[in-house]
């Protein structure tokens, strides 16, 4: 971290933290990190590709599905200048635009990664409680509006906490808990009144997150109730089947998110690092191990990804 003084200037620089301790094996750390991100790009542009490719993933699972792999798409696009910019040497501090801009971004693409969840959840529930009339409920157009309104939904929420965060007066040191911009990390560091910001956060996050993950538990309890009534248990596992990889995706999301939220809530005692490492588990984990998921676990994708490598599938002859 850089020897950046402490100001009471709100235009100043903010230093960004990499790993507090361990900056002579940064150039080590930045190897997993850059396998990470590489990972994430690859991985998510092959679902995408594949989707777009093969007409018989034009339908709304697969809708679903590729707009989770561009929202975790843009997630590592959104931190990838600082985390790796901070490991490779090439920037120690950011701008407050740059930061009220990178905040913007990735609280947005948190808000739309929730929404696509829950949107998977309700198709995951016509197909399995209503499936004579899944075609007919999830039209194509259909699937555009949902589409249409999780953007909406995620971009046209967060503007009046993030605009607000411009005119606040920053007296207090220039340093963030990440090698990326947080609202809570800024709010922390502001002299201004900070009720505003505080209040609306608190609001949104309940009217989204907190909603969503009530509405997705709702759907499943729903479905489980609908999977209990069939007879046959050959049935039963058949339908749960194709929620596994829906709900490795819901956990995968929301136990990082819980697990920072109580780090910034309850961990002042914790060492920093314990804050990083969480930190780069709340941005990563889900577009990093989301395409693995899907393309193991779902198997028109796997055949698909196979295909496109020219992989096929072993053949075994009888004894």
């Amino acid at each position: 971290m850089s020897a950046l003084s402490v100001t009471n200037s709100s235009s100043s620089g903010f230093a960004l933290t990499g790993f507090p301790g361990l900056e002579i094996y940064y150039l080590w750390i930045s190897v997993p990190f850059s396998i990470i991100y590489v990972t994430v790009f690859l991985g998510n542009s092959m679902v995408l590709h594949v989707i777009r490719t093969e007409p018989s993933l034009h339908q709304p699972m697969f809708y679903f599905l590729a707009m989770l792999a561009l929202t975790d798409l843009c997630m590592g696009l959104s931190t990838i200048n600082t985390v790796l910019g901070i490991l490779w040497g090439f920037i120690q501090e950011i701008s407050l635009d740059a930061c009220i801009a990178q905040s913007y971004f990735i609280h947005g693409l948190s808000f739309m990664e929730s929404s696509v969840l829950l949107a998977m959840s309700f198709d995951r529930y016509i197909a399995i409680c209503n499936p004579l009339r899944y075609s007919s409920i999830l039209t194509n157009d259909k699937i555009v509006k949902i589409g249409v309104a999780i953007l909406c939904r995620s971009s046209m929420l967060i503007p009046p906490v993030i605009i607000r965060l411009k005119f606040l007066n920053y007296c207090r040191p220039h340093f963030l808990s990440h090698s990326f911009c947080l609202h809570q990390d800024l709010i922390r560091m502001a002299c201004s009144d900070i009720r505003f910001n505080s209040f609306y956060a608190l609001a949104l996050v309940i009217c989204t997150l907190l909603l969503d993950a009530m509405l997705i538990l709702a759907s499943y309890v729903m479905i489980l109730h609908t999977v209990l009534s069939v007879a046959s248990q050959e049935e039963r596992i058949r339908s749960l089947q194709t929620c596994v990889s829906h709900i490795s995706a819901v956990l995968v999301f929301y136990i990082p998110i819980i697990g920072l939220t109580m780090v910034h809530r309850f961990g002042k005692h914790l060492s920093p690092l314990v804050q990083v490492l969480m930190g780069n588990i709340y941005i990563l984990f889900p577009p990093l191990i989301n395409p693995i998921i899907y393309s193991i676990k779902t198997q028109q994708i796997r055949v698909r990804i196979q295909r496109l490598f020219s992989l096929k599938e072993p053949k075994f002859s009888g004894p």
